[in-house]
């Protein structure tokens, strides 16, 4: 990530001003999957939603400026994971997460709206974002929010922030329909600076605490582990134990198609001297 900043920031020294400017704007559908402490060996088998909006300024046939507003669907189940002590945890979450971001996009090749000649071009992008989400899990056929319940010991008023920045990159192709529409493909993966996404992170509470605390039910999701052969001959929510890596903040990605329209350079006219 900090290498494809800086390739940026050498590239933007080469940003051609004589080329084809204007506005575009449109919008993304696609699939959504999370990475993190309840999916470390990176499993696509719980896909959610992903739709955005995005608004290109380009200046130049190379470059733009892109403004991203996203909405995607994320979850991620122990019980689907190949590694024992996942499915011994016996974890889960979904949220919704919505975000927006902003920055900057490079064309790898020449890109003119409605050439014959220059009509597509893989592309590059990263932007700072900032992301809201909100993890759920489920209990006595309840989704309830996570965050309510401390589940890693979290006294009430010192829980985790629900909304964190971090930093969006990828890649994609646009290809032009004419010249004003175009086709766009993107893979588009979101950074968090925040490793709670997924209501995991650290280690097990003290339960008896954590019960006193707030409640049963708290206990009951912060510890969810069952007893699986060569694991664990009991279960795992003993105090200080690991219960998720505070090392690695989460992250989600979204592969989509998105459709964008082409308005061409919207500069004001000039009213000067006749």
């Amino acid at each position: 990530m900090r290498n494809l900043l800086f390739i940026f920031a050498l590239l933007a020294g080469s940003l051609s001003l004589n080329a084809q400017e204007g506005w575009e704007a449109g919008a993304f559908v696609g699939a959504g999957h999370y990475f993190g402490d309840l999916n470390t060996d990176l499993s696509l088998t719980d896909p959610g939603l992903a739709i955005g909006a995005i608004a290109r300024y380009n200046f130049s046939n190379r470059w733009s400026s892109r403004l991203f507003l996203g909405y995607t669907k994320v979850s991620a189940f122990d019980n689907d994971s190949r590694n024992l002590f996942e499915q011994a945890r016996n974890l889960h979450f979904r949220s919704d997460v919505i975000d927006g971001a902003l920055g900057l996009e490079f064309n790898f090749l020449q890109y003119d709206h409605g050439s014959r000649d220059h009509f597509w071009t893989p592309y590059v992008f990263g932007s700072f974002m900032v992301s809201s989400f909100k993890p759920q899990a489920e209990l006595d056929d309840v989704w309830v929010d996570l965050r309510d319940f401390g589940t890693e010991g979290q006294f009430t008023g010192d829980e985790y922030y629900t909304t964190a920045l971090g930093v969006s990159y990828g890649i994609g192709i646009k290809l032009d329909i004419n010249y004003e529409w175009s086709i766009n493909f993107e893979i588009n993966a979101r950074q968090l600076f925040n490793d709670y996404l997924d209501d995991v992170s650290t280690v097990y509470p003290d339960m008896e605490d954590l019960e006193d605390l707030r409640g049963i039910d708290a206990v009951r999701l912060s510890d969810r582990s069952i007893i699986i052969e060569g694991v664990n001959s009991q279960t795992l929510g003993e105090e200080g134990r690991f219960r998720g890596n505070s090392e690695d903040n989460d992250q989600y990605a979204a592969i989509t198609f998105g459709i964008v329209y082409y308005f061409g350079d919207l500069k004001c006219p000039d009213y000067g001297s006749r």
